[in-house]
């Protein structure tokens, strides 16, 4: 039986960032080849799980008759061992189970990128003081990835002076449970989330039962009841935030994470704000802002009436 709501905004303040937010990979592409399937193929040959290689350009056209890209993909992944250790460690890094890598290529342009979140910027994200090993290793992986996928790639770090948050960089709603008797809040909890994100235009573009994983296919114990994400996006958003930067695509879709502790009375739920792509992609464009606050309150709504 739900007993209450207790919602935890994150707001980070401490700069932890030695390095910088986002590490951009770019490398000549002209003639244009499938780089985005070559990328999913060597990640996955590396240990990495592919949720999802979203392809973006088509639902650009449909949606806003246009596109200023030739190449834009959504790719969400995670290392099958790392993240496994990951999440015992730091159950709410589960908001980078599955991590975005953005892949695009504007028209006219002769070179393809692709966009990762730094180690520095996901502990950050997470409150965590320095950065967290685990986090570093998926990084150093991921980034032997992409320069095995594209050869003589230049690799930068993208603004080391990232802005000021202007608001929580994690959104935490925990919601109190019986704690031998939470399925069926779980699932009613879920079937609300779920059916709220239609109709605020939100796309679910990947669901994983990640606790499946952890047991092994329910081989061996977890330290979870359930564990949960789901890949987020709403298309409206991305399509902004691409016109001055692309490389924010690494922050999409966003993974909201739902899980509850075994023996512990609530069910916690979070996922990352907004104010991430503001801060550490300084996306200021004012259409763009516009429409990540919206999704913002918009995701926010759902989840608050979805405990309520």
């Amino acid at each position: 039986m739900i007993k209450n709501i207790l919602l935890v905004l994150l707001f980070v303040t401490t700069n932890i960032l030695a390095q910088g937010d986002i590490k951009i990979f770019s490398v000549e592409n002209d003639p244009k080849s499938d780089l985005p399937t070559v990328i999913e193929k060597t990640l996955e040959a590396d240990g990495f799980y592919i949720s999802a290689n979203t392809e973006m350009n088509e639902p650009f056209k449909i949606q806003f008759k246009q596109s200023d890209y030739e190449v834009f993909h959504l790719l969400t992944v995670f290392h099958l061992k790392l993240s496994d250790a990951l999440i015992k460690k730091y159950p709410d890094a589960g908001i980078f189970v599955p991590m975005g890598i953005g892949i695009y290529q504007a028209t006219g342009d002769k070179s393809l990128h692709a966009s990762i979140l730094t180690a520095e910027a996901q502990s950050k994200i997470l409150g965590m003081k320095s950065v967290e090993p685990l986090l570093a290793s998926i990084e150093q992986k991921v980034t032997a990835s992409l320069k095995k996928a594209m050869p003589n790639a230049t690799v930068v770090i993208s603004n080391d002076n990232a802005l000021p948050a202007e608001g929580p960089l994690v959104s935490r709603f925990e919601l109190e449970v019986d704690a031998d008797d939470w399925a069926d809040a779980k699932d009613e909890l879920q079937m609300t989330i779920e059916n709220g994100f239609k109709p605020m235009g939100f796309v679910m573009s990947n669901f994983t039962e990640y606790n499946y994983i952890l047991t092994e296919e329910e081989t061996k114990e977890s330290p979870f009841d359930f564990y949960d994400t789901y890949s987020i996006c709403k298309l409206k958003v991305i399509y902004n935030v691409a016109k001055t930067r692309p490389e924010a695509a690494a922050f999409a879709p966003c993974t909201m994470m739902i899980y509850k502790i075994k023996g512990d009375d609530k069910i916690v739920m979070g996922f990352p704000g907004v104010y991430n792509w503001m801060s550490s992609a300084l996306v200021q464009d004012k259409k763009a802002k516009e429409v990540l606050m919206k999704a913002q309150t918009d995701f926010e709504r759902i989840l608050r009436e979805a405990t309520e």
